[in-house]
């Protein structure tokens, strides 16, 4: 599966967009499942002429929600300028929900103006340029014991090496009792399967401490307790629904 995840990542064009903000995935589906369902409801003259209405106090929060999608579908300049001004100073209730309709303008207008399709990447914990934030633990082969404070060194310098090496930006790293979590950048194509081997290769050629499976995700950072759970019985829900959905 994650050669067949690579392959595709590898055959992507080189016009790609990457959403930034870290949005809820579950938003992110119901937004798009929105587009869909709403976009050819409407004539383009309708959906402009109650652009205005975006910034009216007056008109309630869902409407304003609908008109987000429907100028989105819009391909015309003065469509994403409204849906630009409201994203600038949204209300809190659709701040994520007016960057997706952003993004999604945006890509619009580019594939008219370039006359080429643009494909656009959205990930749960977004990106930055041409790069994807994951979310990794890294696993001691002995979970109920902390790393010691010179596996805690060695842990972060290796990890901050081998992450520059593949052209990708270290953000933070914490330690907890037989584990560590990090978050880092890195370029799409990346091949991460290779950059963790060697990273966990080098890590023990100092005590072998360090157990060579790896969580790795670009959905959500995970909770210590949803880490645990998974470190003791084997079960997590990457997209962290409930358990009764």
């Amino acid at each position: 599966m994650y050669r067949q995840i690579q392959d595709a990542i590898n055959n992507l064009p080189d016009n790609f967009s990457i959403l930034e903000e870290q949005i809820d995935v579950e938003l992110q589906l119901q937004y798009f499942n929105f587009s869909k369902e709403l976009k050819n409801e409407f004539s383009k003259e309708y959906i402009l002429e109650r652009k205005d209405d975006l910034l009216d106090e007056n008109i309630p929060t869902e409407e304003k929600k609908n008109l987000l999608v429907l100028l989105a579908s819009v391909n015309e300049v003065e469509a994403y300028r409204a849906v630009e001004r409201f994203a600038k100073n949204p209300i809190p209730e659709l701040k994520e929900w007016s960057i997706l309709a952003l993004q999604e303008s945006r890509m619009l207008l580019q594939s008219t103006l370039l006359d080429e399709q643009q494909v656009f990447i959205s990930t749960g914990l977004g990106g930055q340029g041409q790069k994807l934030r994951y979310f990794v633990v890294l696993r001691s082969k002995n979970l109920q014991v902390e790393f010691t404070k010179v596996q805690k060194q060695l842990i972060e310098s290796e990890l901050i090496f081998i992450i520059k090496r593949y052209d990708g930006v270290f953000e933070e790293i914490e330690f907890e009792e037989g584990f560590a979590k990090a978050l880092f950048l890195m370029p799409l194509k990346s091949d991460m399967q290779e950059m963790f081997r060697s990273f966990i290769d080098e890590c023990n050629q100092y005590g072998d401490f360090m157990d060579e499976d790896v969580i790795l995700t670009n959905v959500r950072k995970l909770e210590s307790s949803e880490i645990r759970d998974f470190l003791d019985n084997g079960l997590i829900d990457i997209e962290g629904k409930d358990d009764d959905e």
